[in-house]
């Protein structure tokens, strides 16, 4: 069964009688069963399913039962659903059903902020893609929405759930490496393309709700799908891409995965992004610039901790993160934990370190010295199969996730902070208590950006 459409109008509407005090069900219900035992086999909802959303749908689908999926692009869901489930374009619609347990998110990121919200109020369950959020403050927002609400939230930062990242994590806290730390996340350099001519999107695609909360430009087929995340309009570029990793990782074996730096400073290269741009009136769409991918393409931005350590965020070499101190460092990526520090480990460390693995992965079963590695060298994406099967667990005893919303807006702060210390190009100083800039509004200013209606995002 099909459900078509969702436009800017029907999205305003609903908006309106939001707004009227006539909300529809999905927008302020609440299941009231949330102690109770979750069904045997969870029935599944999943909204965006491109690439990387279809992986994690299906995956999710393989531990329930697909009952239904949405997007904005009706080829994509008619190829998802492939007849055997309900489809829609609006993913409200799939969200006020009663007999879906759990949701996958995998759009966009300047969509997930407020599919996560709105699942969430509706009674769903849910596993997101990262990175959660486009701003700071939607963190925020999204934290007191899941707090309110009581419901499971698994990130998809899913080397969480692999055993040689939590060893590394385990054996950073140990004290082994040292006192202060620095963690250098090496996470690749970024595109260039463009300016890309606009043209009309296509009739299965609805542009101005793929759009959302961004400002309203024409059609460029580089902008959609799988390169979206090079635009800042919709993503924040390298740096929340494999930056939510391994930045994610880096700041939870520094200890700090409850809060945030002091300090950042660092320089970026934008070569579609002229010299003159306001970053504030830019993102806001006031000022338009070449249409071309305007994320960093090379960077260095290091982000100071309270205690002195720090966390290096890099364009480059490899793919990976080495942390190391005074006493030694180790290496760390999705095929391979390596270090004197490692080889050194008798058999009583590796009990001990084992232990502190099982207490980061929350109790929940893990074989600490496994390797997980990843799809490129197996054919499976094994670390997102042990994620989903943490967020079912998680499902029936109410627990928190390995990845939950609260950790992640931190770790993904993070993120947002190299951004815009790049792209204001200066020494800035961070109040990880009140999550803003010390002394400066115009730093200030970016944690939260204009949204365009109806598309806007409340907590």
């Amino acid at each position: 069964m099909t459900h078509h459409r969702s436009n800017r109008r029907t999205f305003l509407k609903q908006s309106s009688a939001i707004a009227s005090g006539a909300a529809a069900p999905w927008l302020w219900t609440r299941r009231l069963h949330a102690s109770e035992p979750a069904s045997e086999r969870l029935r599944i909802g999943c909204i965006g399913v491109g690439g990387r959303g279809t992986l994690v749908g299906n995956t999710a689908c393989g531990l329930g039962e697909k009952v239904a999926c949405a997007d904005v692009d009706r080829q994509r869901a008619e190829r998802f659903a492939g007849g055997k489930c309900t489809t829609y374009s609006d993913y409200r619609e799939l969200l006020d059903r009663k007999d879906i347990d759990v949701v996958t998110v995998g759009t966009p990121d300047h969509w997930h902020t407020r599919i996560v919200i709105d699942a969430v109020k509706a009674g769903k369950d849910v596993y997101s893609e990262k990175p959660l959020t486009l701003t700071i403050d939607e963190g925020k927002k999204l934290c007191q929405a899941v707090k309110q609400t009581g419901r499971v939230v698994q990130v998809g930062t899913q080397q969480r759930s692999s055993a040689q990242f939590l060893m590394a994590i385990a054996v950073a806290q140990s004290g082994r490496l040292g006192k202060t730390l620095t963690a250098t996340c090496y996470i690749g350099s970024g595109p260039t393309g463009g300016p890309f001519p606009t043209t009309d999107p296509p009739p299965h695609l609805d542009w101005d709700v793929w759009l959302g909360q961004c400002p309203q430009v024409p059609y460029t087929p580089q902008r959609c799908h799988g390169s979206f995340r090079w635009w800042l309009e919709y993503s924040g570029g390298k740096l929340t891409d494999w930056g939510a990793h391994h930045l994610d990782i880096a700041q939870w074996a520094l200890g700090y995965d409850q809060s945030g730096p002091v300090e950042i400073e660092g320089r970026g290269q934008y070569p579609m992004i002229p010299d003159d741009c306001d970053p504030v009136d830019f993102l806001a769409g006031k000022t338009r610039i070449p249409n071309g991918f305007n994320t960093a393409t090379q960077f260095e931005v290091t982000l100071t901790f309270a205690n002195g350590s720090r966390m290096v965020a890099t364009h480059g070499p490899g793919n990976g993160i080495m942390i190391e101190g005074e006493k030694g460092r180790i290496y760390v990526n999705r095929s391979r934990l390596s270090g004197k520090p490692i080889e050194e480990l008798t058999k009583a460390d590796r009990d001990r370190l084992g232990e502190q693995t099982v207490r980061l992965y929350k109790g929940k079963p893990i074989d600490p010295f496994g390797v997980t590695t990843d799809a490129a060298n197996t054919g499976r994406d094994l670390a997102t199969v042990e994620h989903m099967r943490n967020l079912f667990a998680c499902v029936k005893d109410r627990s928190q996730p390995v990845s939950d919303v609260f950790t992640h807006h931190r770790s993904v702060s993070s993120c947002h902070l190299c951004n815009i210390g790049m792209l204001l190009g200066r020494k800035l100083r961070w109040d990880p208590a009140k999550e803003d800039f010390v002394g400066d509004e115009q730093a200030s200013a970016l944690v939260a950006r204009p949204q365009r209606p109806p598309y806007t995002i409340e907590a």
